[in-house]
């Protein structure tokens, strides 16, 4: 038997948790990338956390066909022009099956060196051959291959290889990426016989892998497919069975501005989790799927902001010099014409003189079919994602503590003193957290089930300011003064 003696010291667990906040303006981007162009590729359908433009491209490659490599468009818009970071991108363009042989065929060689001008050629599927295809030289002795800066193979012969100075030309066989061959299920993905976890699917092993939770889902160029869309927004109401996010999605952009409204209603771009944009935006000669560029402009908005998702993303400068449709005709939308887009519940764009180019709308998909602030206010949405995943950050470490009433006011007191921050900051009009007897059954009670109601008003866009102007002919006696 030990005894003491004297002053002991026990510590006890603070009472009052810290805040642990979401993550916020976080992208899950599926596609298609250019990995025959990677310095460090990474396996198809593998999720990769990136920070930067290089670390971006050595892992997926970089291409300016974004019309085939669709995460290129969107490491392009997030790293080179919003500057913003981390982001998780997906890529499931597959070179072991999404390819297509070419037979040996004669190339012409200059100064020895040959230029094969084709694109997404796999580097070591190359066999150069003589010109009468009798002979295989080897990569090893004969011959260099390597891309150049367009993306196309240069075969450049060793002068202490086999082949001479004076031929004029070879034979090249090769594999070539074939984008075309990824479908929309490839996008949407799911989880195959032995366990292996594709596309969409791949976005609950973002916060085991990485511990960021993405809470912005796309998928440039395949979003406007109401069957990827469908799957997004699905996805964005139940990652990890208990987070939220926001579908970043595109009306077709083949769609005139008059049908616009009729698609989306008919292919039902209508989730409370999702926003639905129109057209695609411009910036010199590359044309950007409203959705890439949406993702960028929300993450600024965000960092501006302490990374609190309270603030519209709309009125907000775009980086882009236009509108335009999928074949490139240009759209001119009037204040008119963008505020009647804005009535469906469509994001779009519109050019405010000296302002720019400036993103405009407020609504999810939902409106005008929901019209709960909660559910159709792009910020207060996304308030109510971010404050509920905050709290399952914060208080996951309490589940299977003894629930008495050390736990309760524990909970009670950090929550409240959170959200009386978050309103002191103007990110709530105002907040509280309640333990009410009439939510917590005796049943529930004995079952180990415990409810807190909190109460959250974020603000609300104020997308209506109205000037009353009045002739006051009172004023006319300035002329007698």
């Amino acid at each position: 038997m030990s005894i003491k003696h004297g002053v002991t010291i026990i510590e006890q667990p603070t009472s009052v948790l810290a805040p642990t906040q979401a993550d916020s303006g976080i992208p899950f981007v599926v596609g298609t990338a250019p990995v025959h162009l990677a310095s460090a590729p990474v396996p198809v359908n593998t999720p990769v956390l990136v920070f930067n433009y290089a670390e971006a491209v050595a892992a997926m490659g970089y291409s300016d066909n974004w019309d085939d490599y669709t995460l290129s468009e969107m490491i392009y818009s997030h790293f080179a022009l919003y500057a913003k970071a981390p982001m998780i991108l997906v890529n499931v363009l597959d070179p072991a099956n999404h390819k297509t042989t070419v037979a040996p065929a004669a190339l012409p060689v200059s100064n020895r060196v040959a230029t094969l001008a084709v694109d997404g050629v796999l580097l070591p599927s190359v066999v150069v051959k003589s010109a009468d295809g009798a002979t295989t030289y080897s990569k090893v002795t004969d011959y260099t291959a390597a891309f150049d800066d367009n993306g196309h193979v240069m075969i450049t012969t060793k002068s202490t290889g086999v082949i001479g100075a004076s031929v004029a030309q070879l034979q090249v066989g090769y594999d070539k990426l074939n984008p075309t061959a990824v479908d929309a299920d490839d996008i949407i993905g799911g989880v195959t016989m032995d366990g292996t976890y594709t596309g969409f699917e791949l976005v609950n092993q973002a916060y085991p892998r990485f511990g960021i939770l993405p809470d912005l889902l796309l998928a440039p160029g395949w979003s406007h497919y109401p069957a990827v869309a469908a799957v997004m927004k699905a996805k964005a109401g139940n990652i990890n069975g208990n987070f939220k996010a926001i579908a970043l999605t595109d009306i077709d952009p083949a769609q005139p501005f008059t049908d616009a409204g009729a698609w989306k209603s008919e292919k039902s771009y209508t989730g409370t989790l999702q926003i639905a944009t129109y057209p695609m935006l411009t910036l010199g000669d590359k044309r950007f799927h409203f959705s890439t560029q949406l993702a960028g402009l929300i993450a600024t908005t965000d960092a501006v902001n302490g990374g609190i998702p309270f603030v519209s993303p709309s009125n907000k400068g775009l980086q882009a010099d236009g509108t335009a449709l999928a074949d490139g005709k240009a759209q001119y939308l009037g204040m008119d014409q963008a505020t009647y887009l804005n009535g469906l519940g469509i994001m779009t764009a519109v050019n405010l003189g000296t302002s720019g180019w400036r993103s405009w709308g407020n609504y999810t998909g939902a409106f005008p079919g929901v019209t709960d602030p909660k559910d159709s206010f792009i910020p207060i949405r996304r308030m109510f994602n971010w404050v509920g995943n905050s709290l399952i950050l914060t208080y996951m470490q309490k589940v299977d503590d003894p629930m008495n009433k050390r736990l309760i006011a524990a909970v009670t007191d950090s929550v409240n003193i959170w959200l009386n921050g978050l309103t002191a900051s103007g990110a709530l009009l105002g907040g509280r957290v309640e333990f009410l007897e009439s939510e917590n059954t005796q049943s529930d009670l004995m079952s180990g089930k415990i409810t807190f109601h909190v109460y959250i008003t974020p603000p609300g866009p104020a997308q209506e300011i109205n000037f009353l102007i009045e002739y006051d002919a009172s004023y006319l006696s300035a002329l007698f003064a």
